[in-house]
């Protein structure tokens, strides 16, 4: 695995294999996990060069804390890169991809950072807009691999792409699993060991909800998740939505001519967690 830290470094590497190679593309933030592999496994089978970046983005976190909390493992992860056969790591510092200009650019995702996450982290998806744009513009690849557990955010990224012309393929991969079936994250680490038990009811719910669709009302479905976190003292409900995949706005009724997810966002002390899931009906 070849590792580069400056774009001029990269590019240069890069430049002598776009004509004849297609290039697979995975951007994180780092504290990388099992699910991050699967991306990397996907990305492999569909492209001659995978890469990916570490780079833990400055402009995405509404709150400072959360961006002195971000685990930094760059010795881990890189094990874990080479092992699952990563063919370029781009690890640039902050410097690199803002320069001296640490700022969000404003974008217009059509009303797509309006919903869910958009309303509870002020300018998030701006940060998100702006890094996975410079990074795309950077790379330059084919294909660019995301988790649908951050639906929204895959959903932003595509409009970006699509809105500002970029001549990559995004594509969103099913998301991976811990056996008891919360969805895998970094910030899973951070859970007590009574709370990581615990967290087994998010997915639960959510399959539920599945079941429950088809016979209930979205409204008797709302208050019957609320009242399942009300149960449980380790976990404070934020959010819980239906919508509609492609807009992303709020549900009160199903139409047979558009897919819907059940989106959840929940608190485990001051740890927050993230899921959804595909509703058939």
């Amino acid at each position: 695995m070849k590792v580069f830290y400056t774009k001029v470094a990269l590019n240069t590497y890069l430049d002598t294999h776009k004509k004849n190679k297609q290039i697979g593309f995975i951007p994180t933030m780092g504290a990388l996990h099992e699910g991050h592999v699967s991306l990397l496994k996907k990305c492999n089978e569909e492209n001659d060069i995978s890469v990916v970046s570490i780079f833990v983005n400055p402009t995405q976190f509404d709150n400072p804390a959360d961006l002195l909390k971000y685990p930094k493992t760059f010795q881990d992860d890189t094990k874990i890169l080479e092992s699952a056969q990563c063919d370029v790591l781009f690890a640039p510092d902050v410097k690199e991809i803002y320069a001296e200009n640490i700022t969000a650019t404003s974008f217009d995702f059509d009303g797509l950072e309006q919903e869910m996450e958009g309303r509870f982290r002020t300018g998030h998806f701006d940060g998100v807009g702006t890094v996975v744009k410079r990074l795309f513009e950077i790379v330059a690849p084919n294909k660019a691999y995301f988790g649908e557990k951050d639906f929204q955010q895959l959903q932003i990224v595509r409009k970006m792409a699509e809105k500002n012309h970029l001549p990559v393929a995004v594509v969103g991969c099913s998301t991976f699993r811990e056996d008891d079936g919360l969805a895998m994250s970094s910030r899973n680490k951070r859970l007590t060991d009574d709370e990581r038990n615990a967290a087994s009811i998010i997915y639960k719910i959510l399959k539920k909800t599945a079941e429950k669709i088809q016979t209930h009302s979205i409204d008797d479905i709302k208050k019957w998740v609320s009242n399942e976190f009300k149960k449980h003292s380790f976990f404070e409900l934020e959010y819980f939505v239906i919508a509609e995949e492609e807009t992303l706005e709020n549900a009160t009724i199903l139409s047979p001519k558009k897919q819907y997810r059940a989106f959840i966002a929940v608190y485990a002390n001051t740890i927050r967690l993230i899921d959804n899931i595909s509703l058939t009906y």
